[in-house]
């Protein structure tokens, strides 16, 4: 009989409703790939909760098993890449969207999807800076490629305490920008200026409606919300600058005019971290190895469990969560999720 292993499925009935368990699986069980993979540790981000809660049509096939990213070790491989043993991450691919995802003790692969684990972080520390984190450093890799230094100016983090958030400002400060962070929650201001922000502003001076062209405040920005924040963003982002856009915590739309973009030169730097290219993966994360602190991913991480996902997916959709959630996926199982 073969050995069977806890997962999430997400199912959906012939009236569309959406509904959450805890099933009993076996490989056998689980989609194609070249490459299967003892997961050891997950995370829950903002698609995840997306996911999970039914809030955002994330899911796109059913059942699935969610979690977009985990780190793991390599159980049978038929990949060029990958021999048994190896250490890998694995970020997007529609994994946790259309195709099976993290939230399983066994995951089977493209080999092409995986990245090797740096060698001196744990599969736990890759999922402290997980997709979010990966996000993050895409975003600043953005910047930079637009000129975007230190020299310029200030740059702008919105959604401050969340995941893409607290691991930019920590990258950021690292090397030598001067970090404005936008948060809605102001208890969380000694955790933000401990990760490196040099300045806190209320969540609410960007959120209202604004004007097409405000005061140039910042040389560029890290904007995870969407809407009217990078709206207004944009507005005061100063002469040649650029803000790298990754999210949409406050809304798909973008309530902005042509203002920024022809009277100031201001460019709005689009950040995929799905199907971005195995090459930029790789560049990412040798940048997270060298300009993130290690140290600080204890202060913005949180650890769970297995059983903790379904009700951290819950948290983290309706703005509980601080940082990053990291999923240990051999913790020992506590309280029964509720479902």
């Amino acid at each position: 009989m073969s050995e069977t292993f806890k997962a999430i499925l997400v199912s959906r009935d012939d009236d569309k409703k959406q509904s959450v368990a805890v099933a009993e699986l076996t490989e056998a069980d689980l989609m194609e790939g070249d490459v299967t993979i003892t997961v050891e540790a997950t995370t829950v981000n903002y698609k995840d909760g997306l996911a999970i809660t039914g809030k955002a049509p994330v899911v796109r096939r059913w059942p699935l098993i969610p979690g977009i990213d985990f780190a793991g070790t390599v159980l049978s491989s038929s990949h060029p890449d990958w021999n048994t043993g190896d250490h890998v991450i694995l970020n997007g691919w529609g994994v946790g969207e259309t195709h099976y995802g993290a939230y399983a003790a066994r995951a089977r692969v493209n080999g092409d999807w995986l990245v090797p684990l740096p060698g001196k972080m744990s599969a736990h520390d890759a999922m402290a800076v997980g997709t979010a984190g990966y996000t993050a450093m895409l975003c600043v890799m953005a910047l930079e490629s637009h000129g975007i230094t230190p020299e310029r100016g200030p740059v702008v983090v919105t959604g401050a305490a969340g995941g893409v958030g607290s691991v930019a400002i920590s990258i950021l400060s690292k090397l030598g920008y001067h970090v404005i962070a936008s948060t809605g929650r102001s208890a969380e201001a000694e955790y933000l200026t401990g990760l490196g922000a040099a300045e806190i502003i209320s969540r609410e001076e960007l959120s209202a409606p604004g004007k097409p062209l405000g005061k140039e405040r910042w040389a560029g920005g890290v904007d995870a919300v969407g809407s009217m924040t990078l709206a207004n963003v944009l507005s005061m982002t100063s002469y040649g600058g650029a803000v790298a856009a990754c999210g949409l915590a406050g809304g798909m739309d973008l309530p902005a005019t042509v203002a920024p973009f022809i009277l100031r030169g201001v460019s709005l730097l689009g950040v995929d971290s799905v199907m971005a290219p195995k090459a930029l993966r790789l560049e990412a994360w040798k940048r997270i190895g060298s300009d993130l602190d290690l140290g600080k991913l204890k202060a913005l991480s949180t650890t769970i469990g297995f059983d903790g996902i379904i009700d951290a997916a819950h948290d983290i959709v309706e703005g509980k969560v601080r940082g990053r959630l990291v999923v240990d996926m051999q913790r020992a199982p506590g309280h029964t999720p509720k479902v």
